[in-house]
């Protein structure tokens, strides 16, 4: 039997995106408060009845969740260009190797926009 787990996490955060063009609204520092989504994948355990505990997840996007809350994402390594999308990137790469049952990260911005990343 397999199933898909999703924990949802929130953080607050500044940014500005660089290459966007002249003259365009977010090319200027703002914030968002952000939602993220991390989906893992996997047979349910016979034994004890589920794919993964909620608390595993959480033990691995929580120290990256800490070190975006409340900071400009622009600063942070590896997101020069924090789009919504190089968002998502990011945290697939810094959890893949930790959570290999890892099948999806969605990110939001606004209760109206979402990214979704799946991986390669």
């Amino acid at each position: 039997m397999r199933s898909r787990l999703v924990r949802s996490f929130r953080f607050e955060a500044a940014h500005f995106l660089p290459r966007v063009p002249e003259g365009h609204k977010c090319a200027r520092m703002h914030g968002h408060s952000y939602e993220i989504e991390v989906a893992v994948e996997g047979d349910i355990d016979p034994e004890l009845g589920w794919v993964m505990d909620f608390s595993t997840i959480s033990e691995h996007v929580s120290p990256l969740v800490a070190a975006l809350d409340h900071q400009v994402l622009n600063d942070v390594p590896g997101l020069p260009n924090p789009t919504t999308e190089l968002l998502a990137v990011w945290f697939w790469q810094n959890l893949a190797p930790k959570l290999p049952s890892l099948a999806e990260i969605s990110i939001s911005e606004t209760p109206k926009t979402r990214c979704t990343y799946r991986g390669q």
